[in-house]
């Protein structure tokens, strides 16, 4: 307490507002270096979030992809197993229609 006093002395009113006032820009600095800190952390977090879930979308994409064409294929499977039932069918009809 006595070194505010004594400081009050030498400076006076004005001398103290100027201290204070320089107080607050450094801290206010300060404050705004850790923000810009976090900003940049920020920016790298969400640049690699972009990445993960890119990559997520390829995937999935490659998926969709694959079993789109095993369904065309199950899909031909069947049509030639329904072309041959009906060739069997015709054949066995028309063996007993004689």
């Amino acid at each position: 307490m006595t070194e505010v006093a004594e400081l009050y002395m030498e400076l006076g009113v004005q001398g103290i507002v100027v201290v204070l006032f320089v107080f607050m820009i450094k801290s206010l600095m300060d404050k705004n270096n850790a923000q810009s800190d976090d900003l940049d952390d920020i920016q790298k977090s969400i640049s690699r979030m972009e990445s993960e879930i890119s990559n997520s979308q390829q995937i999935v994409i490659k998926l969709v992809d694959r079993i789109n064409r095993s369904s065309e294929k199950r899909e031909d499977f069947w049509r030639e197993i329904s072309d041959d039932l009906s060739f069997l069918k015709g054949r066995i009809n028309g063996k007993g229609g004689n």
